[in-house]
């Protein structure tokens, strides 16, 4: 049953990347995925367990002296002995019970947080550009050649990457790319250099992904540290794709032209009005970091926050507007436009992860690598790779149940390589990572399409990355 796990993990895996040729949905691949792992687990639970590498196992038997008190020595099974302490001595009766249930709450908490973020960042998104917001940048951007083109939308990526975090950057640029090229193709492809410039962005600032967030949160690197060390390797990251696109990218692009939504014809938005909501959209995606910081609060209820000042401006603005004005301006209106199927698939397919990291396949995969390879760098760069097919968070998470701040400091070249190896190695595949899976929704990227157009061009970045970091800042 422990492998069955993971065959139908490979298959569901399989169904998303064929998307197009099978004709299936990706979000209902990827849900029957996330069910069918976490059934097995459920009713396999006894034989899955007693392998024994469930690290998540271990953490639920340390507390459970706590919730035995709390609830009663009766709560526990006759059958089963008890320790002095009034522990079981067998992972099975009560605690087996109600193991597998606390840890899908406990992986769902964190699982919506990402979910309402996105949510809400997409929501944002969408109300600036419902009020023609973007026009500020795309009536700047008056190249049509592709190489000027996709330098310029890379390098605003990466830093803006930095600033915000590589999943709200490629909402942001995936919408911008629908307004300035008309071309599906093009999109496309614009789209996975995009995608490679966002994790590269994100990977050298403390605040642009969720695997550096977890290591500066967790004291296992600072962030001063991480951005001198990784900042020239993810500029590396980027730019060796970028110099290999301009010499094989010829011609330009087809503008958007006349690609205007039927909403923004019914009346039009005044100067005012698109200056004030981009730019009340652009801060609230920006203070969201700064929100985090002050108030150690999950980014989620920043971006909240800033959800709820906008939808307040917004109802203020438009109140003196009859209703079908309204409806289309208003956050209500936006949110009919939301696509759900791309929530849902990230829903699944995060899930699905996230049974395999409690059931110990992620533990086992970790503990692997330490033995039978040992070094870090290495170690480190197959973590990179694996988080382009595996969702980098619970590697990383992985990686830190491993090794203790007692075996690498603070800021040792294990943590800041990591950091760099788990942010940038899943651009490699489109669904390896936040940002990927993001602009895979909303620009309704084909896997194959991607594999065959981009997966070398960010192998190639990521290889030429790891190699800078490795030659000129290891302390080796």
């Amino acid at each position: 049953m422990y492998l069955l796990m993971f065959v139908i993990f490979v298959v569901g895996y399989l169904a998303i990347a064929m998307e197009h040729p099978i004709k299936i949905d990706k979000a209902a691949s990827a849900l029957l995925t996330a069910v069918g792992c976490w059934t097995v687990y459920a009713f396999a639970k006894v034989d899955i367990l007693s392998v024994d590498l469930s690290w998540s196992l271990d953490e639920f038997k340390e507390q459970a002296h706590h919730i035995s008190k709390s609830l009663g020595h009766f709560a526990w099974s006759h059958e089963y002995r008890m320790d002095e302490n009034g522990v079981p001595t067998e992972t099975t009766g009560w605690m087996m019970d109600h193991f597998i249930p606390h840890e899908l709450a406990h992986h769902l908490s964190e699982i919506a947080q990402i979910l309402f973020f996105l949510l809400g960042a997409m929501t944002i998104v969408e109300l600036i550009d419902a009020h023609e917001g973007f026009a500020v940048i795309t009536d700047r951007i008056t190249t049509t050649k592709k190489v000027t083109l996709i330098w310029t939308l890379s390098i605003i990526t990466f830093f803006l990457s930095a600033a915000l975090d590589n999943l709200t950057t490629a909402i942001v640029m995936s919408a911008l790319l629908k307004k300035l090229i008309k071309d599906k193709e093009d999109i496309w492809f614009f789209a996975g250099i995009i995608i490679i410039a966002a994790n590269a962005g994100g990977a050298w600032s403390p605040i642009g992904d969720v695997t550096t967030i977890m290591l500066w949160i967790g004291g296992q690197i600072t962030a001063g540290s991480i951005i001198s060390s990784t900042i020239v390797p993810s500029m590396v990251c980027l730019l060796v794709p970028l110099i290999i696109v301009s010499f094989r990218l010829k011609g330009n692009i087809t503008p958007a032209l006349g690609m205007v939504d039927k909403e923004h014809l019914i009346e039009p938005t005044t100067s005012f009005q698109r200056n004030l909501i981009f730019g009340l959209g652009v801060g609230a995606l920006l203070f969201v970091p700064v929100f985090k910081t002050v108030t150690h609060l999950p980014p989620f209820m920043g971006i909240l926050l800033g959800l709820g000042v906008l939808w307040l401006v917004t109802e203020i603005m438009h109140k003196e507007k009859n209703e079908e004005v309204k409806s289309h301006k208003s956050v209500i209106g936006v949110l009919r436009k939301i696509d759900t199927s791309s929530v849902l698939f990230f829903l699944g397919i995060l899930i699905a992860v996230a049974s395999l990291q409690s059931a110990g396949h992620l533990n086992e995969l970790a503990t692997f690598l330490e033995v039978e390879i040992g070094n870090i760098y290495v170690i480190n760069m197959i973590i990179g790779v694996l988080s382009s097919i595996v969702d980098n968070v619970p590697l990383v998470a992985g990686a830190m149940g491993m090794y203790e701040i007692s075996d690498y400091s603070v800021n040792h070249d294990f943590w800041k390589f990591l950091a760099y190896c788990a942010g940038t190695g899943g651009s490699c595949l489109i669904i390896g990572s936040a940002a990927g899976v993001a602009a895979m929704g909303i620009l309704k990227i084909d896997f194959i399409y991607y594999l065959k157009k981009t997966t070398l061009y960010a192998l190639v970045g990521y290889l030429s990355g790891a190699a800078t970091y490795y030659f000129f800042f290891a302390n080796i």
